[in-house]
């Protein structure tokens, strides 16, 4: 980003709304190399009695404790919040709103402007993203009544996934459950996982990169990268699949829904919804975020060690798959998202287990010096003896839906996303 000292007039938009919050950003874009942050903000809790928003800009911060009843409101409120703050003059000021959107099935491979079908896809698949799709057709219906001459761009998370060929993204089930209803794994995070491809293409000058990218935070994915495009990713139909998370299972036995749902008298609903925010690292120890874990281990407490020891053992199960689905022939190993930026100890704990047949050294001097909150936020962890560096990169999503939103507003030529050939 390049500072100026004054607003030029093409405002973009940059919102993901979530199942109880709306997260935004403004930015001021002469091009793509010369932008700036106005504000970002994110509205929580919406639909509960207690919901609030925080809204951050150069000159401070606004917090406010307010009812926010759906979706609707939030985009109400944050508007309001844009024009009194003097962000935004007025809503012509605003050039392009993109949209980040959980699920694009089989239909989309890259971002689009969003029309009357694309809406009418996006609702369709609903029933795969139930806690998050209505929230966001809310939003962009909300916004074409009050602009209904900007236009919004959707930037799905499965696109990047959507290279993967029929032997990784197929289940075998019977067929006609994907033929029929579209049971198969699309995996998400795409944005992120695109994003620290296209970095990695820049830091190693190679465009056919083969890269085991962990996306760890909250919700966590690893991806295959082979050749410069996704060939095989963690996460399945929906995000509770493969990777222990903060508070979702990842892989377990299809056969524990109808189980549990008999021995507790519950709906496979409510023992889905379980699944995806009762379980995983909260699930063994009643905590999901990483610093709290870390502080239950240094008071000694086993079950936080156990939920530890089971993230560690998942990621560094997935790196082993893909390393041998890469045939040994990896250029990069990346950390990134929350825990992968931050947690220096379970970066080092992953290393440790895939260090002897990998041939990975850690230099633990560089590990401990590079975190979102210190100097060094990106760089290599491993010494120059190491068969595979092994890297942290901070991920940047917001970047990505900007730029493809202010590619598609202007008809900017985007590059088109290449298929998987064997």
């Amino acid at each position: 980003k390049k500072e100026r000292n004054v607003l030029y007039m093409k405002k973009y938009l940059v919102i993901n709304a979530g199942s109880s919050s709306l997260k935004f950003a403004l930015y001021d874009v002469d091009n793509m190399d010369n932008y700036i942050e106005l504000a970002n903000g994110y509205i929580e809790k919406i639909g509960s009695e207690d919901s609030f928003y925080t809204i951050k800009t150069t000159a401070g911060k606004i917090k406010k404790e307010e009812y926010v009843k759906d979706h609707v409101g939030a985009v109400k409120i944050m508007l309001k919040e844009l024009v009194d703050n003097n962000f935004i003059k007025d809503f012509s000021e605003i050039a392009g709103i993109g949209h980040r959107i959980l699920h694009g099935g089989e239909y989309y491979q890259e971002s689009v402007i969003i029309d009357e079908e694309v809406i009418k896809n996006v609702d369709s698949l609903a029933p795969l993203g139930p806690l998050h799709i209505p929230g966001s057709l809310n939003v962009i219906h909300e916004i074409s009544e009050i602009m209904p001459n900007v236009e919004q761009v959707g930037v799905f998370d499965t696109a990047f996934h959507q290279t993967m060929p029929e032997v990784n993204y197929l289940y075998a089930v019977p067929y006609e459950w994907y033929s029929k209803y579209g049971v198969r794994k699309y995996g998400f995070h795409g944005t992120s996982h695109k994003y620290i491809t296209e970095e990695m293409m820049k830091i190693m000058n190679k465009e056919d990169i083969n890269l085991i990218i962990c996306h760890l935070g909250s919700g966590a994915s690893i991806s295959c990268i082979r050749n410069g495009i996704c060939y095989n990713t963690s996460m399945g139909l929906t995000p509770l699949d493969g990777l222990v998370m903060g508070t979702r299972c990842g892989n377990i036995d299809a056969s524990v829904v109808d189980y549990v749902s008999f021995e507790e008298g519950k709906t496979s609903e409510e023992i889905t919804m379980d699944l995806n925010r009762e379980s995983g690292l909260f699930g063994i120890c009643g905590k999901s975020d990483f610093r709290d874990i870390l502080k239950l281990c240094e008071a000694g407490d086993k079950k936080a060690y156990l939920a530890l020891d089971m993230f560690v053992s998942s990621v560094t199960n997935y790196i082993a798959e893909y390393y041998f689905q890469l045939r040994g022939k990896v250029d990069g190993i990346i950390f990134t998202a929350g825990c992968g930026e931050n947690v220096m100890s379970v970066r080092e704990s992953i290393i440790d287990h895939i260090k002897d047949i990998m041939g990975i050294e850690l230099d633990k001097e560089m590990n401990n010096k590079i975190a979102s909150y210190l100097p060094d936020k990106m760089g290599m962890i491993t010494t120059k003896e190491s068969k595979i560096p092994v890297y942290v990169i901070p991920t940047n999503e917001e970047y990505m839906i900007l730029k493809d939103t202010y590619n598609l507003v202007n008809k900017k030529e985007n590059v088109k996303i290449k298929k998987y050939t064997k």
